[in-house]
């Protein structure tokens, strides 16, 4: 196991653009019999479309983009809500899901995509991101891989998240300029409620250098406490997309 996840991390630090994460990924799961799996980043802006990284069938994320599920998703509308991974499928009662929901399962099974495990990245100063891991093959079946897998896919989606903004799309806000990168990677997990050692793996780094990264970004932002930071973050971000 340790192998498979160190692998996955190397793979995503030389990745360089979405088909080289989708590879990454791709490879990593199928050590776990697991067939597909979807990243969907929302947008901030609801007109927006969303980002998507996936091995699904390209006739189904086209379908998907073109129709704009991902406002109608039943997954999605769940990622929002939930902090915690969660399972679903084909065989959700239909007393839970709306019609509509229930047509879209019905349409996604046709591409093999039956049941998954979906792990919400709650981003507090971006947009919200979702991890799906997904398969045909039958729920009992799926649902003892996730068991014994869980544990090591939630950290593979937070580093695939972490690694894709800070690839494509993300840069420290201009007030926080004087932190090191390094300092920067830290101090934003941490205002995302990851622990020192959530951040440690997360990163690479050992649980010590994270503590050391965040107390210097402390002192270089005059404050004192992790909430103190998130605020500021939080601040940040948002002057910065005033601005963009």
């Amino acid at each position: 196991m340790q192998r498979i996840f160190q692998r996955f991390l190397d793979q995503l630090n030389i990745c360089r653009d979405v088909g080289e994460f989708q590879l990454a990924m791709a490879e990593a799961i199928t050590s776990f019999d697991l067939s597909c799996f979807a990243y969907l980043r929302m947008p901030r802006d609801q007109l927006a479309p969303a980002a998507l990284i996936s091995n699904y069938p390209v006739l189904w994320t086209d379908h998907y983009l073109r129709q704009h599920y991902e406002k109608l998703d039943p997954v999605i509308a769940q990622a929002h809500k939930w902090d915690e991974p969660f399972e679903w499928g084909i065989s959700t009662p239909a007393s839970e899901i709306t019609p509509a929901e229930a047509q879209f399962f019905d349409e996604a099974a046709e591409f093999g995509i039956r049941c998954g495990l979906t792990i919400p990245v709650q981003d507090g100063h971006g947009p919200v991101a979702a991890v799906t891991f997904a398969s045909d093959a039958p729920r009992r079946e799926f649902l003892q891989i996730i068991e014994q897998n869980k544990r090591v896919l939630q950290l593979m989606s937070l580093c695939l998240h972490f690694q894709v903004r800070r690839k494509l799309d993300d840069r420290p806000p201009d007030s926080m300029a004087g932190l090191t990168p390094r300092e920067f990677d830290c101090i934003r997990w941490v205002a995302e409620g990851k622990t020192a050692w959530e951040t440690a793996q997360i990163l690479q780094i050992s649980e010590n250098t994270v503590i050391w990264h965040i107390e210097n970004a402390k002192r270089k932002l005059g404050v004192r406490t992790k909430s103190q930071i998130a605020r500021l973050l939080g601040r940040a971000t948002q002057d910065g997309s005033k601005c963009s």
